[in-house]
C-alpha cells in the first residue's frame, strides 16, 4: 500500500503545466525511481526512464534547463553514493539525449 501512495504522489507531483516554471519537487519526484540504478548500477528501470523522457518534455527552454540541472545537481549532491559512470550513462542506457547532466559539480549556467 506504501508504495502504491507514493507513486500515487510522484505521478500527481511530476504533472507540469506549461507556462510554469521547473520547480525542484517536480524535478526529484519525477526522478526518484532512478536513484537505485544510480546509487546500486545495474539496468535503469521502466518508470526511471519516463522520468527521465518527463524531465527532457518540462524543459523546452534554456531558462528550464539551468534550472533543473539546479534541483538535480542539489539532489545528487545528497547521494554520497551516486555512481557516476550510470549518472552520465542515464539518457543513454533510457534512449534519449539531453543537456543536464546528472553531477554534484556540474556548471548549470553553461547548460546551452
Amino acid at each position: 500500500m506504501k508504495g502504491a501512495a507514493v507513486v500515487t504522489l510522484l505521478m500527481v507531483l511530476a504533472v507540469v503545466k506549461l507556462g510554469e516554471a521547473i520547480n525542484c519537487g517536480q524535478v526529484d519526484a519525477t526522478l526518484v525511481p532512478c536513484v537505485p540504478y544510480l546509487t546500486q548500477g545495474g539496468d535503469p528501470t521502466g518508470p526511471c526512464c519516463d522520468g527521465v523522457k518527463r524531465v527532457i518534455a518540462m524543459t523546452p527552454t534554456q531558462q528550464d534547463r539551468q534550472d533543473a540541472c539546479e534541483c538535480v545537481k542539489t539532489a545528487a549532491a545528497r547521494y554520497t553514493n551516486l555512481k557516476p559512470d550510470a549518472a552520465t550513462n542515464l539518457p543513454s542506457r533510457c534512449g534519449v539525449t539531453t543537456n543536464i547532466p546528472i553531477s554534484a559539480t556540474t556548471n548549470c549556467k553553461s547548460i546551452p
